[in-house]
């Protein structure tokens, strides 16, 4: 009986820990992702100009692409160790704090500036007028569309994420761990690059489809390679939960969510 509550106390810790870990990136990357940078600008290299739909393309992406591949490969984890049900848990959670978040910042974009404030922020670093107020008002007025946008793309790309990955999970059972982790990203990153894009910055926002299809791919084009490029942090995770839970014990949590 003890050895039994220690495990549960193990395995309630581990829930607590990647359900934190997959809300903290997921609120991250939403606040972020307001953010359009350019890869080749980074690295100092010249622009790729990738012919993708007779576009040429640069890599022009989101910056929430930093976080979201932590959630999705958190995502698999969970869906590994404590089914369908519990990643469902989390990504219903996960969506109502981000609902909350907006709304807070929407009402914070409200709020009267302090002329003080105004006053020690009114250039900026060429000497050039600057309104603070304004700025922060046009970063995170976007989020409205981001919200609706990034919540009805989160929801969808979990929800698929979750019937790709148990579906690959019923026919290679607790084999080819990269193949249903990765092959559940890449499907359900195929929605969500494309989904949150068009309705933040299209359907609510001024962007024409060109840009939204430029971005759209060259996310998803980044967030495959990225999620091809983390299968080895995907089993040395597996490894390091199946070390502090007991081999065993973590091959009885993997069955019975295989089944759940």
């Amino acid at each position: 009986m003890e050895n039994q509550s220690i495990q549960e106390q193990k395995r309630q810790r581990l829930f607590l820990l990647l359900c934190g870990v997959f809300l903290t990136n997921a609120l991250i990357a939403e606040i972020i992702g307001m953010k359009i940078f350019s890869v080749e600008t980074l690295l100092g290299i010249p622009p790729a100009q990738l012919l993708i739909g007779g576009e040429r393309l640069d890599f022009n992406m989101t910056a929430g692409v930093i976080n979201w591949p932590i959630v999705f490969i958190t995502s698999d984890i969970i869906n590994e160790y404590f089914g369908r049900k519990g990643v469902k848990r989390i990504s219903f959670l996960t969506a109502g704090f981000i609902v909350y978040m907006f709304i807070t910042v929407f009402i914070a974009t409200q709020l009267p500036p302090a002329q003080f404030w105004l006053d020690v922020n009114n250039t900026d670093k060429q000497g050039n007028t600057f309104n603070i107020n304004d700025a922060f008002y046009r970063i995170f007025n976007q989020g409205m569309g981001i919200m609706i946008g990034s919540i009805t793309a989160f929801l969808l790309g979990q929800l698929l994420d979750v019937f790709v990955f148990s579906w690959l999970r019923r026919r290679t059972g607790s084999k080819l761990i990269w193949l249903r982790a990765t092959g559940s990203t890449l499907f359900s990153q195929l929605i969500d690059s494309f989904v949150v894009i068009t309705v933040a910055f299209y359907v609510f926002g001024n962007w024409d489809l060109k840009q939204i299809f430029s971005v759209s791919s060259i996310n998803y084009l980044y967030k495959g390679i990225v999620a091809i490029c983390m299968t080895p942090i995907l089993y040395l995770a597996h490894y390091a939960i199946d070390s502090y839970l007991g081999k065993a014990y973590a091959d009885e949590l993997s069955h019975k969510a295989a089944h759940d």
